[in-house]
C-alpha cells in the first residue's frame, strides 16, 4: 500500500500527470492517426465508400462520426450515475481503473476491426471511446484534489504534454513497424499497432494508480437513491450558477467552443484523407501520419506557451485569443487541398490545440466554489463537452452524409468558434491571472 502523498506534491502531481502519458496513446493512434488510414483502407478495398449498416446506406466518414457520437452520448448519460456512486464509496480510482481497462481492452479488440464483422468491429470502436473518455472523467476531478490553485494551470498543461510525447513515441514505434513492411503486410501491422496501444495504456497507468488517493471507504449498500445521486448532483451545481454567474458563464462559453474543438480532433484524420490531394496511397499515408506527429510535437510547445500567457494576460483573454485563432484555421481549411497547405494548417492546430485544452480545464477548476465535492463540478463539465460532442458530431456526418463531402461541415464550425468569442467575452473577470 502506497503512503499518500501531501497535496500539491511533486511526486504525487507527477503522478496524475503520468495517466496522460498512458492514456493519450489512444488519442493518437486510435481517434487520429493510424485506426483512421485503416479504417479508410478497408472502404478502399470494399469498392465503396458507402455500407449498408443498421438499416441504411451510410458514407463510411458519417458513419464513424455518428458512432463516435452515440458513444459520448453513453458516457454524458452513465458519467453522472457513477459519480454518484463514486461520491458514496470514495473511491475515483476504482472507476478511474475501470474505464482504463474497457478502454485499453477495447482497444486490443480494434485487432479484429473488419467491414465484414461490422457490428462487432463497432462495438470495440465503441466501448474503447467510451472507456477513453469515461476514464477522463475521474481522472479531471482529481486535478483539484492533488493541485492548489496556483499549481493546476503548469500542472494540468504538464499532463497535456506528457501526453503527447508519449503518444508521439509509440506512435514513431508504430510508424516504423508498419512502413517498413511489405505493402501486403501493412494492414496486419496496423492491426498490431491497435494491441500496442491496449498495452501502453495498461502497463503506465498502474503508476497514477499506484499513488492517487482512493477515497474515503463507505461500506454501504448502493441502493437505488445512490444510484441517481449523480443526477441529483448535477442539479444542484446546475442551481449553484446561480450564485456562480462567472462559472457559469464560463461553462456556456466552453460547451460552445468544445463543441467545434474537439469535433476538429476526432475528424481530422478523415478529413486530410478525403479531401487533400496526396497522389498515392502510400502518400497519402505518410503524409497524414507526418501530419499528426507535426500537430503532437508542436502542441507540447503549445501547451507551456499557453499556460505562460495565461500567467501573463489571464486566463480568459488567452481563450480568446485561441478561439479567434481556431476561426481562422477553419477559413483557411475550408480552401485548402494540397499536402503543403495541409501540413501548414496542420502546425497551426498543434499549436492551439493543446493549449485550449489544458487551459479550458484549468480555468474551470479555478472557478469552482470551495467546495471538497469537485466530482460533481468536473461531471457537470464533462458531461457539457460530451453533448457537445453529439451535437457537434452529429452536425457534421449528418452534413457530410447528405453532401458526400466533409468540406462543407467545416463551415458550421466556423460560427461555433465565433460564437465561443463573444460567449468568452461576457465572461466577468475578478482577478488578472482569470
Amino acid at each position: 500500500m502506497a503512503k499518500q502523498l501531501a497535496k500539491g506534491s511533486k511526486k504525487l502531481l507527477n503522478a496524475w500527470a503520468f495517466y496522460d502519458w498512458a492514456n493519450s496513446v489512444y488519442s493518437l493512434t486510435i481517434s487520429s492517426a493510424i485506426f483512421p488510414i485503416y479504417y479508410s483502407v478497408l472502404f478502399t478495398q470494399h469498392g465503396a465508400d458507402y455500407i449498408h449498416v443498421f438499416g441504411m446506406d451510410l458514407k463510411d466518414t458519417a458513419l464513424i462520426a455518428y458512432v463516435t457520437a452515440a458513444a459520448f452520448l453513453v458516457v454524458a448519460i452513465i458519467s453522472p450515475l457513477l459519480s454518484g456512486i463514486a461520491d458514496f464509496v470514495g473511491n475515483k480510482k476504482m472507476f478511474l481503473k475501470f474505464f482504463c481497462y474497457l478502454g485499453a481492452l477495447s482497444c486490443i479488440g480494434l485487432y479484429f476491426f473488419d467491414l465484414e464483422y461490422i457490428y462487432f468491429s463497432l462495438l470495440c470502436y465503441f466501448l474503447a471511446l467510451i472507456g477513453f473518455w469515461g476514464s477522463l472523467v475521474f481522472y479531471n476531478s482529481y486535478l483539484p484534489d492533488v493541485a492548489f490553485p496556483e499549481q493546476q494551470d503548469r500542472i494540468s498543461a504538464k499532463g497535456f504534454s506528457m501526453g503527447y510525447i508519449g503518444s508521439v513515441l509509440l506512435l514513431a514505434a508504430n510508424l516504423a513497424m508498419v512502413m517498413l513492411s511489405p505493402e501486403e503486410e501493412q494492414m496486419q501491422m496496423m492491426r498490431y499497432s491497435f494491441i500496442l496501444v491496449g498495452i501502453w495504456w495498461i502497463g503506465f497507468s498502474q503508476y497514477s494508480f499506484y499513488h492517487l488517493p482512493k477515497g474515503n471507504n463507505n461500506t454501504g449498500k448502493v441502493h437505488h437513491s445512490v444510484i441517481f445521486n449523480g443526477f441529483k448532483e448535477l442539479k444542484t451545481v446546475a442551481k449553484s450558477f446561480a450564485h456562480t454567474p462567472r462559472l457559469k458563464r464560463y461553462l456556456v462559453a466552453f460547451f460552445v467552443y468544445s463543441m467545434a474543438v474537439q469535433t476538429v480532433m476526432l475528424v481530422a484524420t478523415y478529413f486530410g484523407e478525403q479531401e487533400i490531394n496526396w497522389g498515392g496511397d502510400s502518400e497519402k499515408t505518410m503524409g497524414l501520419i507526418v501530419s499528426i506527429l507535426l500537430i503532437q510535437l508542436v502542441a507540447v510547445g503549445g501547451a507551456f506557451f499557453t499556460a505562460k500567457s495565461s500567467e501573463k494576460f489571464g486566463n480568459i483573454p488567452t481563450l480568446i485569443v485561441i478561439n479567434v485563432i481556431w476561426v481562422a484555421i477553419c477559413v483557411v481549411a475550408y480552401f485548402i487541398s494540397e499536402p503543403l497547405e495541409f501540413y501548414i494548417t496542420a502546425g497551426v492546430v498543434g499549436l492551439v490545440m493543446g493549449g485550449i485544452q489544458s487551459l479550458s480545464r484549468s480555468t474551470y477548476s479555478k472557478f469552482l466554489p470551495k467546495t471538497e465535492d469537485t466530482t460533481s463540478y468536473f461531471s457537470f463539465y464533462d458531461v457539457a463537452e460530451k453533448i457537445g460532442l453529439v451535437i457537434g458530431l452529429g452536425l457534421y456526418g449528418f452534413i457530410d452524409q447528405i453532401t458526400g463531402s466533409m468540406r462543407n461541415s467545416i463551415l458550421f464550425l466556423i460560427l461555433f468558434f465565433a460564437l465561443g468569442v463573444i460567449l468568452l467575452l461576457r465572461v466577468p473577470r475578478e482577478s488578472k491571472n482569470q
